[in-house]
């Protein structure tokens, strides 16, 4: 029995994708719901390699010849990947390319007065290939400019990225700030530093904005700023009442022992906080303390503030 010339190219065509299909398809092995992290610098060969071994693919060479006849195996996109379903080696290849990776943004609410202390801390709890101690020497040099906001990441992010994320949203809330700044007569430092301590000390914008009055009338007048906030971030602790031996601890920061502004921010105000460093309230009050349930009251002398401690504390 002869097959004709069209027989055997059909059966042959037939063959070829038979073998490509049982080729492409996903290992028998697969798990749903895998992880593959892809790290920068990998070789396509290695990336390969790596997602047969997590049973993602069964035949790494494949993967690799799709990927280089694609003429874009240079843009595989590294980071964390989910394979939740089995998939052929095209659909991963494709994956791979795209930078679909299969989870979720992660969100992350930064609240206004957040220290980059904290925020390692968060990040590293939501961002698990993160670290917290990297974080923290990344973002230190910038605390007070790291606005605080809710922010969307990828699995995948790094460290850099989140900061560099977190400081262009500084940049862009302050923008429309800049004449207002210049017309204030400080400097944008003097006004996130003096900002950061009002985020600290007062909670509404009506006490932010007398807080913020207060505190630039005693550097007008020469007096130490005396805010308790500042040992919080002395001592790296959450609770700002300082005992008499802090009020001695030997740091610039200390404003009992040093006039004027410490020097860089305590944590990273929002914008309330920062609108009340450049606009504060024109008062004639120089002390004010806050009460067991949150009322600030204020003095013009210190012998009312002492009237109001005996009063209210």
């Amino acid at each position: 029995m002869r097959f004709s010339r069209r027989e055997i190219i059909g059966v042959a065509l037939a063959f070829f994708l038979v073998v490509i299909y049982l080729a492409a398809r996903p290992p028998a092995s697969f798990t749903s719901g895998t992880i593959v992290r892809i790290e920068h610098g990998t070789s396509v060969p290695d990336i390969a390699t790596e997602l047969a071994r997590a049973h993602i693919v069964e035949h790494p060479t494949i993967l690799r010849t799709i990927l280089r006849l694609s003429g874009q195996s240079e843009q595989v996109q590294t980071g964390v990947y989910q394979f939740a379903a089995p998939e052929n080696v095209l659909t991963i290849a494709r994956r791979l390319i795209a930078g679909d990776y299969g989870l979720p943004p992660v969100r992350i609410t930064f609240v206004e007065g957040v220290t980059v202390r904290e925020a390692a801390a968060q990040v590293a709890d939501a961002l698990p290939t993160t670290s917290a101690a990297n974080f923290f020497v990344l973002a230190k040099p910038h605390e007070g400019y790291l606005f605080p906001d809710t922010y969307f990441f990828q699995p995948s992010t790094d460290e850099a990225t989140i900061v560099s994320t977190m400081q262009a949203n500084f940049t862009a809330k302050v923008a429309p700030m800049e004449k207002d700044i210049t017309a204030s007569g400080h400097s944008l430092s003097e006004i996130v530093t003096m900002a950061s301590l009002i985020e600290k000390e007062a909670r509404t914008t009506a006490d932010r904005r007398m807080v913020a009055g207060i505190l630039w009338n005693r550097i007008k007048a020469g007096m130490p700023l005396q805010v308790d906030a500042v040992f919080g971030y002395i001592f790296n602790r959450d609770t700002y009442s300082p005992s008499y031996a802090d009020l001695k601890v030997d740091s610039l920061y200390n404003t009992y022992l040093h006039k004027g502004l410490p020097p860089g921010p305590i944590c990273n105000p929002g914008l309330d906080a920062l609108e009340a460093a450049i606009t504060p309230t024109a008062t004639d009050y120089l002390y004010y303390l806050t009460d067991k349930n949150g009322i600030m009251h204020y003095a013009t002398t210190y012998a009312a503030h002492q009237s109001n401690q005996r009063k209210y504390l």
